[in-house]
């Protein structure tokens, strides 16, 4: 690859930056790893730090509003203060280990349509600090959310969207300051009572919480409301369930709740209890925690699901989609 960016710190002639990585698709809980290739420029630098950073886009509820946000969640130093002398060739390897809440932005190897993740370089010189271009990074399911999501898609649920919302989700153990959101439309088993389900999975190197939020649809003389659920599976039960009979119940649960309030399941099986009792929950956790926020999440998609990959893959964009998204990261925090 080509050394392509210069650092602004010490202007034309300063030293020039390029991170390869070694393989850019990966796995919640797994390495990501590469080199950083630093090139003297006309005249010696002294670098203090070169620091890679996990980005992603997040949508932020503040006052009564929200926007967009990007930032960093997860930071490596790769190389503490060095002298870097003109001309000089440095190849710096470095391994992440992914999160395991990490996102995922690819399934069935395409784009998860509204999901944006890389990495960045930052190099600081001359008290400076130099942002790199972003280098794109495909995060695919494990196997148990890859079961997971391939029950929504059998039992017919068609993918809407999906975000990442900035909180916590009440009563479940969080690392890190968001969550993810992959929204589906429901199959006409179950569109009479449910208008759409948001699928949050939230991981640990043992087991994985998944979070179901339905939106309900409200009655002639009855009005709507939300009904939540949360479940926790093991990764070894990946390959030894019949998740798409599994996923059934917990959508016919959640049906069979629909005068309740949050909180449907039974200890000890897959269902375990959600949210707790009326007065839930106690202000400042996300929408997940207290409503649905519309308004900024993307358009559905049309058609019908084409088998397993179908209920997702046709509301995916398929390809490389940095090209166009890198230059909003490149100006949505400076």
């Amino acid at each position: 690859m080509v050394f392509k960016k210069l650092l602004g710190a010490l202007g034309v002639g300063g030293p020039s930056v390029d991170t390869v990585l070694s393989n850019p698709s990966t796995y919640p809980g797994a390495p990501l790893t590469g080199q950083v290739n630093v090139v003297g420029g006309t005249q010696d630098a002294d670098i203090e730090h070169i620091t890679l950073g996990l980005v992603t886009r997040m949508e932020v509820e503040s006052g009564g509003s929200d926007y967009s946000a990007v930032a960093d969640f997860h930071r490596l130093t790769v190389s503490g203060p060095m002298r870097l002398a003109a001309g000089q060739q440095v190849s710096i390897p470095f391994r992440i280990d992914m999160p395991w809440e990490t996102p995922i932005t690819t399934v069935y190897g395409q784009s998860l349509r509204g999901m944006v993740m890389g990495v960045r370089t930052e190099v600081a010189i001359a008290r400076a600090v130099d942002k790199g271009d972003l280098d794109a990074v495909h995060v695919h399911p494990l196997p148990i959310q890859q079961k997971i999501l391939d029950a929504f898609a059998q039992l017919g649920f068609r993918f809407k969207s999906a975000d990442i919302e900035h909180g916590q989700i009440y009563g479940v153990h969080q690392t890190l300051p968001f969550y993810q959101e992959i929204e589906y439309y429901p199959p006409q088993q179950y569109a009479h009572g449910i208008n759409e389900v948001e699928l949050t999975f939230v991981t640990s190197p043992h087991a994985v919480e998944v979070v179901l939020e339905f939106d309900k649809r409200g009655g002639l003389f009855t009005q709507g409301h939300d009904t939540y659920g949360r479940y926790t599976v093991q990764h070894q039960d990946a390959d030894t369930t019949d998740w798409r009979a599994v996923v059934d119940g917990w959508v016919r649960q959640a049906l069979d709740k629909r005068k309740s309030m949050p909180g449907f399941g039974a200890p000890g099986g897959y269902g375990q209890p959600a949210y707790g009792a009326p007065g839930y929950p106690p202000p400042g956790y996300g929408h997940h925690g207290h409503y649905r926020r519309g308004g900024h999440h993307g358009g559905g998609m049309g058609g019908v699901a084409m088998g397993v990959a179908g209920g997702l893959a046709a509301g995916y964009v398929a390809g490389e989609v940095f090209d166009e998204i890198g230059d909003a990261f490149e100006g949505g925090d400076e």
